[in-house]
């Protein structure tokens, strides 16, 4: 039995409204929507958790994670200084595509994301695969204390291969690491022993082409 793992995806950003790619190094802010889906997260945790729980907060250096970390923090009334980061965390690299509209992409080289599961269908210029992020966030999760609760703030194909790496879900490739289903912008997962389940929902998008 270990501590459980809650493993949420952030908030909707600028990029994600205007179907722009951000991937690992572009530091985007949320929207209005944004804001809110990060507010009905801390609500969500805070009904949960109740004030100032004992976790451990863990979140990508990433501008638009640490945004919503902030937000998520001030409804538990934990410290953000305290919230650590980790760049294993951070979003799938996507070399030369980054803050290109997907739109443009798509018009060069045709399809990109398999529209059933909402995953990129070949590597970008430059950039991650699956493989890649699995094996950086191993190395984050040899970091946390085996003790301790965490809460995670982190992005749309990273949370996937996490979520898959802990619960299990089906390769993109033969060969390829597990990955889990997508889930909206601003949800929030509890992992435990093996098994998932939404702690919240959020209303944010859950295809590729809106942003992750």
């Amino acid at each position: 039995m270990t501590p459980p793992l809650y493993v949420a995806r952030h908030a909707e950003t600028v990029y994600n409204a205007g179907a722009r790619m951000q991937g690992a190094t572009a530091h985007t802010p949320l929207t209005r929507a944004g804001i809110a889906q990060a507010e009905a997260m801390g609500e969500a945790l805070r009904r949960h958790f109740g004030e100032r729980p004992d976790i451990d907060f863990w979140a990508s250096p990433a501008g638009r994670t640490l945004q919503t970390a902030a937000i998520i923090a001030e409804h538990l009334g934990h410290p953000f200084f305290e919230v650590k980061t980790d760049p294993g965390l951070l979003e799938i690299g996507i070399g030369d595509w980054e803050g290109r509209y997907y739109a443009d992409i798509v018009a060069e080289q045709g399809p990109i994301v398999d529209p059933e599961r909402g995953l990129f269908t070949c590597r970008a210029p430059g950039g991650e695969w699956y493989p890649d992020i699995a094996a950086r966030l191993r190395a984050w999760l040899d970091r946390l204390d085996p003790a301790r609760t965490a809460v995670v703030i982190t992005h749309g194909m990273t949370a996937r291969v996490l979520r898959g790496m802990l619960v299990g879900g089906t390769p993109f490739e033969p060969g390829c690491v597990p990955l889990a289903d997508g889930a909206p912008q601003g949800t929030v997962f509890r992992i435990e022993n093996g098994t998932e389940r939404a702690l919240h929902v959020g209303t944010g998008a859950d295809k590729m082409q809106k942003g992750f």
